[in-house]
């Protein structure tokens, strides 16, 4: 049977969003340093643009007045953010479309913020949370340590033995090497974390670097007694390894600094949300331009100009103030479902989904997604990413849910109190969580450890 060529006409419906739409969901998921920048290139764009005074009580109120005006007249604006009542859920091939849309560069976390997070999700423990900010703080962008350990417990006011204790709990984190005092060091820490600690590797990096430097394989064969192929085999294995650990968060702009959102905080007995307003110029239309617009003299080309002009700043101005109230409204809800964590911490965060969230809210479950991509909240336990709330949970034998970052607290805090002369193995620590009511198998508990950071048993027996 042959085959040929021929032309097909396929009929389809599908939805595009405007250039205006894509720049609204551009504000939408950008960071708040991310959206100033985008603002103010607005601005230099459009004339009829202008800044108010927040501390203006007169010009704030003509700003909310100016806001109600414009959502009168929003409708293909409000169709994106509110989820619309009746309508069926669009097809998988208008979902990959729109994700296709959504998905834009966005900068990653710095160094410091990444390790700032797993300290946070490690300990919460007063003492240990000061030392590593301390300890953190003096990290530089390559992943290395540049205070002392003498000068991080007079910074502190602590002891050696408490810095040494939490010096050792960084160098356990992402990425592999950080907070190395040198390179040395690092490669050793690397080696460790892989199993390596009593490898030909290992026994090379820690005696003799500087003659792995120059190549000089022979001798080192030599010296520790091993075949020139070994040597040169575990020279290939230690190129392998980063040499700056924290190379992969160097910053593409260093005026790319990642400032919270918004915080949430405490008044009067109640948790409350915050938004960080500062970096975000208010803008307005100017009433110069207005006037210019209404003068009869004028030609109609500076009209129309005028006109559009106008109509850009006015979708600008809702675009932002509807991105404020998104994230306001989003946050509002976390912190009704996550109260418990906010005053307990960790181990008391509950399981929640994007799409709970969205239809509190009135929103599509995208647009969640979208909203809390890499941004990042001041809370009580640090400043953490807006995604840090929204997890997976598993539900205990008393009925209640449990997220699974509770559950690697847990497995941390089991783990850190263990007998070091016999670590608690994966099957030991899925029996004393079913014991608490947490029913995990081996390989999730295994798979936990992994991300934590944490060796396995018998890597982390000491004698």
């Amino acid at each position: 049977m042959s085959q040929g060529l021929g032309l097909q006409q396929n009929l389809s419906l599908s939805q595009t969003l405007s250039p205006q739409m894509q720049q609204s969901l551009q504000y939408l998921q950008a960071p708040v340093m991310e959206l100033r920048a985008l603002m103010r290139q607005e601005m230099e764009g459009n004339p009829v643009l202008e800044e108010t005074q927040p501390e203006n009580q007169e010009s704030d109120e003509e700003w909310e007045k100016e806001i109600d005006e414009m959502r009168q007249h929003d409708e293909e604006w409000r169709e994106y953010f509110v989820q619309q009542q009746g309508a069926g859920r669009p097809s998988s091939e208008e979902e990959k479309r729109r994700q296709f849309i959504f998905d834009s560069l966005v900068d990653q976390p710095s160094l410091s913020d990444h390790l700032l997070e797993q300290l946070t999700l490690n300990t919460h423990a007063p003492d240990i949370q000061k030392i590593g900010k301390e300890i953190i703080g003096n990290i530089d962008q390559d992943g290395f340590l540049k205070a002392l350990p003498e000068e991080i417990a007079e910074e502190t006011q602590t002891d050696i033995e408490s810095v040494s204790h939490t010096l050792e709990l960084i160098q356990s984190f992402h990425p592999p090497g950080v907070a190395a005092r040198d390179l040395r060091e690092s490669l050793l820490i690397q080696l460790k974390l892989r199993g390596k600690e009593h490898s030909p590797e290992f026994q090379i990096v820690a005696g003799f670097l500087d003659l792995l430097g120059r190549k000089r394989y022979q001798e080192i064969a030599r010296k520790c007694k091993l075949s020139l192929e070994r040597v040169q085999e575990a020279a290939a294995f230690i190129a392998r390894l980063q040499p700056k650990p924290g190379l992969a968060f160097h910053a593409e702009d260093p005026q790319n600094v990642v400032q919270p959102e918004a915080a949430i905080l405490k008044h009067e007995g109640t948790w409350v949300v915050q938004l960080n307003r500062d970096p975000v110029p208010r803008l307005r239309i100017s009433d110069s331009y207005k006037d210019l617009l209404s003068q009869s003299h004028s030609d109609a080309n500076l009209k129309n100009y005028l006109k559009e002009r106008i109509r850009a700043g006015k979708f600008l101005i809702k675009s932002i103030h509807q991105r404020q109230q998104t994230i306001e409204d989003i946050l509002n809800e976390v912190v009704e479902q996550q109260t418990d964590f906010l005053e307990n911490g960790v181990s008391h965060l509950k399981p929640l989904t994007m799409n709970r969230v969205a239809q509190s809210v009135g929103v599509h479950e995208t647009t969640v997604s979208r909203a809390v991509a890499n941004k990042y909240i001041d809370t009580p336990w640090g400043v953490l990413p807006m995604k840090f709330f929204f997890t997976s949970g598993y539900r205990t034998d008393d009925g209640s849910r449990m997220s699974n970052t509770s559950v690697k607290e847990a497995i941390s805090e089991l783990i850190g109190k263990e007998d070091k002369s016999k670590p608690l193995s994966d099957t030991e620590i899925v029996s004393t969580l079913k014991q608490r009511g947490i029913k995990l198998a081996r390989r999730t508990v295994a798979k936990y450890r992994s991300e934590l950071n944490i060796l396995p048993s018998n890597l982390r027996k000491e004698s």
